[in-house]
């Protein structure tokens, strides 16, 4: 089928088939079709809705089509953590996954961090690690090395996806017209590691539980996707794309020994200090780095520590690295008070390729 037709069948309310949406990314990723028609079809399906269907058939088959991780049996036999969020929260808060990502990967964590530079935010998730001294360019190879060796690899997005640059001139046309598209909330799906394990952020919380459904249709063994409540004075509630430590968390959530669950969690059960949005709020990279190093090294032990303190336990947990949330917070702590967290990050820094 033509994009022209996709897009005809999508604006009269029919779904996608897999063998559809196979056409559609071979459409969408040539670069002779305008951006305008590329738009068009995206701003179709967005108005209709994607099912789980769609975007899981859209994940898989541009996943298929990234650059392979020649990972060794014996990195593929480890359980693989991402700690990842959409973006798109627009509250500014400062690399809350970065950093629970580093956490984790010091706790014994194996980390492959997937991500990009910012879209929404002063500072994504590569602009933080880059502004710590983590190379974002190493080759698939020398990631692997890296994950294999030292627990943690960074997977630049696009260093592994190719065929995004047709993409996304129709994205930003999307964007300019004030329209969201399904890959706002694609980039997470799409590691070319294939991780068994996730801790996902998600700006809404009506998304937790179809983006659940997702990874577990693309082989994710266990996952927790998450949405916090925020409050914000001037617009009631607000919603962040991590655990929240100021308001009720979201949670979807499934692991190999039992089944699909979404629940809520509340802050109250967590040894929290006090705190309000503006206690999160990060800068640009150079500032969100100096944070990150400070929470790892154990200077900072203000509310922006116990954010992070609380994503890596879910991270942890998620990791089956501990049996519990506040197990997970326990780690996480003795990991930072110990210098093992500060030690890692030094760790990967140094071990960058010249």
């Amino acid at each position: 089928m033509t994009l022209t037709e996709l897009t005809q069948q999508v604006a009269n309310g029919q779904n996608l088939s897999r063998t559809h949406v196979q056409a559609a990314v071979a459409e969408l990723t040539r670069e002779d079709i305008p951006a305008e028609a590329k738009a068009d079809l995206l701003t179709a399906l967005a108005q209709k809705g994607e099912t789980i269907e769609e975007i899981a058939a859209f994940a898989s088959i541009l996943r298929d089509k990234s650059v392979a991780v020649p990972l060794d049996e014996t990195t593929r036999r480890r359980e693989l953590l991402d700690v990842v969020g959409t973006g798109g929260d627009k509250l500014n808060t400062f690399n809350i996954s970065s950093t629970s990502a580093l956490l984790a990967a010091a706790a014994g964590v194996t980390v492959a961090k997937h991500g990009n530079r910012a879209a929404t935010s002063p500072s994504g998730s590569a602009d933080v690690l880059e502004a710590l001294g983590v190379q974002l360019n190493q080759t698939p190879a020398q990631a692997a090395t890296a994950l294999r060796d030292r627990g943690f690899a960074f997977f630049f997005a696009p260093n592994y996806h190719p065929a995004f640059k047709h993409i996304a001139p129709a994205r930003k046309l999307c964007a300019a017209r004030g329209q969201r598209t399904l890959f706002n909330f694609l980039g997470p799906l799409l590691n070319p590691v294939r991780p068994s394990a996730m801790l996902l952020g998600v700006p809404r919380p009506d998304m937790c539980e179809p983006i659940a459904h997702v990874l577990r249709s693309l082989g994710v063994r266990r996952a927790m996707v998450v949405c916090g409540e925020v409050p914000k004075a001037e617009a009631g509630l607000a919603y962040l794309d991590e655990i929240s430590t100021l308001g009720p968390t979201t949670v979807a959530e499934f692991y190999q020994e039992r089944g699909f669950t979404v629940s809520q969690l509340a802050p109250e059960n967590f040894p929290l200090q006090s705190a309000v949005l503006a206690d999160l709020v990060g800068g640009d990279k150079v500032a969100n780095a100096e944070t990150a190093r400070r929470i790892l090294g154990g200077e900072e032990r203000g509310p922006k520590r116990d954010a992070v303190l609380l994503n890596t336990a879910a991270a942890l947990f998620v990791a089956g690295r501990s049996r519990s949330l506040i197990e997970g917070w326990e780690l996480a702590e003795q990991v930072i008070s110990s210098g093992a967290a500060q030690r890692k990050l030094a760790e990967i820094v140094a071990s960058n390729p010249t």
